[in-house]
């Protein structure tokens, strides 16, 4: 039996697609014929993920992702409240304008792991509701359009839902998934 080969970059874009799927189904479909894989091979590189992450000898966060996706593009200092952290950047080729964003705090510790608007690229300013388009924007995007935004729990910890006030002072709630926008209701 052969061993599986090396797990990088195109495995992971495979892994945030197969948590996408649940939500954006026929997106999803498009973007793995884009990569040109099969379904038996995301599934495969999500059970891997799955693996690495559960494994008794698993490595910390920060290493598994500077393992997977090799060095950050970009590593600034961020002020969160009163503690320093640090954000690491890594290009997401399926989605050339954002970035793969692992947040750590003072410990080394990850915080956070989400895709965010790469550096300089503008992004969708949506005025109403129906404007949002999924995959069209970011957790940030979404809490500045339609403020004031309240983070709420998601179903899964990949998954973060937000509470929104549309134009028409109706709360919304806007579903993500690894920081992307999937979806948005009443």
């Amino acid at each position: 039996m052969s061993s599986p080969g090396p797990f990088g970059p195109l495995e992971f874009q495979l892994v945030l697609l197969r948590r996408m799927a649940d939500h954006q189904p026929e997106l999803v479909e498009d973007a793995r014929r884009e990569l040109g894989v099969s379904l038996a091979t995301m599934r495969e590189a999500n059970r891997r993920w799955q693996a690495m992450t559960r494994s008794p000898r698993a490595r910390g966060a920060l290493s598994r992702y500077r393992s997977v996706l090799g060095a950050p593009e970009h590593t600034f200092r961020r002020r969160v409240g009163d503690l320093d952290c640090e954000a690491l950047l890594w290009p997401v080729p399926l989605w050339p304008r954002l970035r793969f964003e692992v947040t750590t705090g003072p410990s080394g510790a990850v915080w956070n792991e989400w895709l965010v608007r790469a550096p300089g690229a503008a992004g969708p300013e949506p005025r109403t509701p129906e404007e949002l388009r999924p995959w069209s924007c970011t957790v940030d995007e979404v809490a500045r359009a339609f403020p004031p935004a309240r983070p709420m729990e998601g179903d899964a910890p990949t998954r973060l839902r937000l509470a929104c006030t549309a134009p028409d002072g109706g709360q919304r709630i806007a579903e993500f998934t690894w920081g992307l926008l999937q979806r948005w209701s009443e």
